[in-house]
């Protein structure tokens, strides 16, 4: 489901059980409609009307598994938001910074939404830093003093994330995840083993669902990153059947290869390790 952090605001839209179990009481008024699925977003636009003040998704949902919507469905959101007068909020705290191949994911659909959330890799992982970006008429509507937080606007936190997207640009980081992240995809799919179901993904934000019924037990993908680990990689785990890889941006070609490498070597262990 969909993921946005885990203060008591956004969990209170969150599908996620585990990210609700023993929390509350949540904040009312947010709606849920399933992934990938504009007419959803179209009959909730034309039910409730003027009465929607924005709409938030991940342009590719990261923690449910690198769900990769289907070609054109921003922009479809995005549309559908501006006919009846809805913010799109994109968040892009996972997805964004060059992580998918472009600066932001939406850009894949040269998408500009009316508000962008980053985080994370903002400061090159160096740093606590998190931004939100809008139009200015947007922004005018908070006036000074009205929000704000203990630690925001630090200038430390500001010139680390200024580096570090001197460092995205002049390194050609964007154009290195877009070609390892092609390298890694092909190198996953030539895998020769049952238990691969899938490989999906942008960049280098990817995902391989395992086959649980592949003989093994529900626990596949945990076992599979188990013997990675052991092997000198580190992949996480989610819902059992999904192995998330997001690794470096500035990840080498050598390096891409050796993950493949210890990836098919692990499904082969995997088996009797399970």
């Amino acid at each position: 489901g969909n993921f946005h952090g885990r203060t008591i605001s956004v969990i209170s839209m969150s599908t996620d059980p585990d990210c609700t179990e023993n929390f509350g009481p949540f904040v009312p008024g947010f709606l849920s409609i399933d992934y990938d699925a504009p007419e959803q977003l179209e009959a909730i636009l034309k039910e409730k009307g003027d009465k929607v003040c924005a709409f938030i998704q991940e342009p590719i949902q990261g923690e449910a598994g690198v769900y990769v919507p289907s070609e054109g469905y921003i922009t479809k959101c995005q549309n559908l938001c501006k006919q009846y007068n809805c913010l799109y909020i994109d968040d892009e705290i996972q997805t964004g910074i060059a992580r998918t191949g472009r600066m932001l994911a939406a850009d894949h659909e040269n998408c500009r939404p009316d508000m962008v959330i980053l985080g994370k890799a903002i400061s090159g992982g160096a740093y606590p830093v998190s931004v939100v970006l809008c139009d200015k008429k947007i922004m005018d509507v908070i006036k000074p003093g009205t929000h704000g937080s203990t630690f925001g606007g630090c200038p430390m936190a500001c010139a680390v994330a200024v580096a570090a997207l001197e460092v995205i640009e002049e390194e050609k980081l964007i154009e290195r995840a877009q070609v390892m992240g092609e390298r890694m995809r092909k190198g996953l799919r030539d895998v020769p083993s049952e238990i691969v179901k899938l490989v999906r993904g942008k960049g280098l934000l990817n995902a391989v669902v395992v086959d649980r019924m592949a003989g093994l037990d529900e626990y596949t993908a945990y076992a599979v990153c188990l013997l990675m680990a052991e092997h000198g990689v580190l992949a996480k785990p989610t819902h059992s059947d999904i192995i998330r890889l997001a690794p470096p941006l500035t990840i080498t070609e050598a390096e891409v290869d050796e993950i493949v490498r210890v990836f098919h070597l692990a499904v082969k262990e995997a088996p009797a390790y399970a």
